[in-house]
């Protein structure tokens, strides 16, 4: 401390005084050990000065102005030396810092230590916002993400979310553009995104069944001079019209984008045509329709424009034009060159050539050829179907004169499902005899149409009742292909006809371990099970049917049966209601709920009779609880049309006529009760109860008939116990 010079106390000392003041100072400072220490820290070994020539470099911090001399105080801890305690200049005893309230500069110190190095502070940059272009630039990228949302949305059934997401990519790229205007940065307007946004926001309208919202959105593009293709969505909004039944602005949208369409793109102006042969097919413009399609076909053959082309012919009954549109579509090739041998190994390949030919098999582009061909022998088979009895005399006539075309095609295996067809059409017309000749001509033929062949055959000859030769084309069927499940089905119907229910189980459970989705078989199975008693086995399968084929009356109906057998009431009637709703005018299924609902409630139950008996007037069972419903309930006047109507039904009934007597009886009005009970006595004259009645009301009445009926009463009486004195003798006689 002894070379620290501190400043005077006295404050009113002139700050300038001596400042001409001269003293040798310097003579001293090679003995000055404060001085020399000091010039070995980091302050001291600073560059020096350029001084004038024989005055050494200064020791001290000379500051100019004051004259006043800095200190020579050794730093301890490596603090900054501490100044003098004038602060007017800037200078403070502690060392200068960073604003750092996170304390982010001793962290990064630490870290640094923690990595090796000399233990120096690096002191931290603040992090400058962001400007103004990559705030636009993050918010393009969430516009671009929100359509690929919407998109996934759409593609995944979700409508509602995709439409969400297009309206807020809608917003989003509007605010985009209002921030790239007032950033004076419309040279970087991304019309691609805009009209990406405005289409997809359009589609998803369109998906949402919202159309006029669709439409306007379209709109705004086509209108948009900025979008150069944007008249090519006059498509989309004659599709739209077309969706809602309004034919002539669609085909004006249609004609409007052929019309900006260019003659290059000739698939895209095709596929225009065929939307606009489309709509006059729905408005009934068929010869304008014929002139879209003939064109599509003159400048690029397809088959659904020749089928298309085809039904038009039809329409119209040109018989020449339906055989020329035919062999038209025979000769169309969508599906490429038909070289199935590139698929087939032969002896000559090398190890090489038949790696290649089983990778190509099953890949893509064989998929694709495969679906083209399929699509276009469905076409083929369908027009053959169609025309085959408008082109000749006969539809078997049209049938050879298509399969004859098909023989000579480049479809010829297609001859033989035309025969089936032929086949079917005999079947529907119920011609049995020419469809059992046509079937039996499969006979010789290949293996798959054989198999067929003796499937459809068994199948006719189990309806027509011949168990027999049923079964004997269903063995042939079997023995033909093992695996044809309809041909087991037959084979377990034959052996369920007569009898043998177990047998017949086992086939129709083989024919579902190779076609777990036969109905036919399951079916079949849960009645067999039924039939055998086996309840809840049968339920299990009606129930795995209803699964699978949903609403079928049949089903459910044999599932509420089930519960009602295993006296589950509840679901029975349960099952009823769902079966009620299907067919609410099924008088069985009306008749079974009043039975369920007799014992409990005898209102309801009247309900769901009087609903049978008035889809079904004819049912006695409904008729006769009608009519003893009505009795019971002290209304016997109603119960005379029921009973009456009954007795309409089984006229030999005598019993319908006593409960008619009966109810007049009841009412009071005893001469309507004798005319009844006397028109049934001359019908029935030995029924001793009518006879009873008429003594009684005679008696009552006061009848000079009495005596006489009393006298027929005692000889029906007697007739019958003689009659019963026999039939008692046979009986113990033999």
């Amino acid at each position: 401390m002894q070379n620290l010079h501190l400043a005077p106390d006295n404050d009113d000392e002139d700050l300038y005084s001596g400042y001409d003041y001269q003293d040798n100072l310097l003579d001293d400072l090679e003995d000055d050990q404060g001085l020399q220490q000091a010039i070995k820290t980091s302050y001291g070994q600073r560059p020096a000065l350029p001084l004038a020539p024989g005055i050494g470099p200064p020791g001290t911090g000379f500051r100019m102005g004051t004259g006043r001399l800095v200190t020579g105080f050794v730093p301890e801890s490596g603090q900054n030396r501490p100044m003098t305690s004038v602060k007017g200049a800037g200078y403070t005893s502690a060392g200068r810092k960073l604003f750092d309230p996170l304390n982010q500069s001793s962290a990064a110190a630490a870290g640094g230590a923690d990595k090796g190095g000399a233990g120096s502070t690096a002191l931290l940059e603040t992090k400058q916002e962001d400007g103004l272009e990559e705030v636009i630039k993050q918010l393009e990228k969430k516009v671009n993400l929100l359509l690929e949302e919407s998109a996934i949305a759409n593609c995944n059934g979700k409508l509602q979310v995709a439409l969400d997401k297009a309206k807020e990519a809608g917003r989003k790229e509007r605010l985009l553009c209002k921030q790239r205007d007032q950033a004076s940065l419309n040279e970087q307007i991304n019309l691609d995104l805009t009209y990406s946004v405005l289409f997809n926001l359009a589609n998803q309208y369109h998906a949402n069944k919202m159309y006029s919202e669709a439409l306007n959105t379209y709109l705004l593009i086509v209108k948009n001079k900025m979008f150069t293709n944007g008249g090519r969505l006059r498509v989309n909004m004659g599709n739209i019209y077309f969706e809602q039944k309004k034919y002539p602005q669609a085909v004006k949208m249609y004609r409007m984008a052929l019309d900006q369409i260019q003659n290059v793109h000739k698939d895209v102006r095709l596929q225009i045509l065929q939307n606009i042969g489309a709509v006059f097919v729905r408005m009934g413009q068929y010869s304008d329709a014929m002139t879209s399609y003939e064109h599509i076909i003159s400048e690029k053959p397809s088959v659904k424009a020749a089928f298309n082309l085809i039904l038009c012919y039809h329409a119209i009954g040109d018989r020449e034009k339906l055989k020329r549109g035919f062999q038209r579509l025979l000769k169309v090739q969508e599906h490429g060159e038909d070289d199935e041998d590139r698929y087939y190994q032969t002896v000559d390949d090398d190890q090489q050539q038949r790696l290649l030919i089983e990778v190509i098999k099953d890949d893509e582009l064989r998929k694709i050829e495969n679906e083209r061909r399929k699509k276009a022998e469905y076409f083929i088979l369908t027009s053959a179907k169609l025309i085959s009895p408008v082109i000749e005399v006969t539809f078997a006539a049209g049938f050879d004169w298509c399969i004859e075309c098909v023989k000579g095609s480049q479809y010829p295996e297609l001859a033989s499902e035309l025969e089936m067809a032929k086949a079917l059409t005999y079947l529907r017309q119920k011609d049995f005899a020419k469809a059992v000749e046509t079937l039996k001509g499969f006979e010789k033929k290949d293996s798959k149409m054989a198999a067929t062949a003796s499937t459809n055959l068994s199948f006719l000859y189990f309806l027509e009742g011949d168990w027999k030769q049923a079964e004997k084309y269903a063995d042939l069927a079997m023995s033909t292909d093992r695996y044809n499940p309809y041909a087991l089905v037959n084979k377990g119907n034959c052996l369920f006809s007569n009898g043998q229910l177990e047998k017949a189980r086992d086939y129709y459970q083989e024919a579902l371990s190779i076609e777990s989705t036969c109905t036919e078989a399951l079916h079949n199975l849960a009645l067999c099970h039924k039939r055998m008693g086996q309840l809840p086995e049968a339920l299990d399968h009606f129930t795995k049917l209803h699964s699978i084929i949903r609403n079928s009356p049949h089903v459910i109906y044999q599932i509420a049966d089930i519960y009602d057998k295993l006296e589950d009431y509840d679901q029975s009637a349960e099952w009823f209601m769902q079966l009620i709703s299907l067919v609410p005018t099924d008088p069985t299924v009306l008749q079974r709920l009043g039975d369920m609902y007799e014992d409990s409630d005898k209102s309801q139950a009247f309900q769901y009779y009087l609903e049978s008996y008035r889809y079904c007037p004819s049912n006695i069972d409904v008729i006769s609880w009608l009519g003893a419903y009505y009795m019971d309930s002290q209304y016997a006047d109603k119960a005379i049309q029921f009973f009456e109507r009954a007795s309409l039904i089984q006229p030999k009934e005598i019993n319908w006529r006593l409960m008619v007597a009966s109810c007049y009886r009841k009412t009071g009005n005893y001469p309507q009760a004798f005319q009844t009970y006397k028109q049934a006595h001359q019908q029935f004259p030995d029924n001793i109860e009518c006879l009873k009645f008429l003594v009684r009301l005679c008696t009552d009445l006061g009848l000079k008939d009495a005596q006489e009926y009393i006298q027929k009463l005692k000889k029906a009486e007697k007739a019958r116990e003689t009659k019963q004195q026999v039939v008692a003798s046979y009986v113990q006689y033999t």
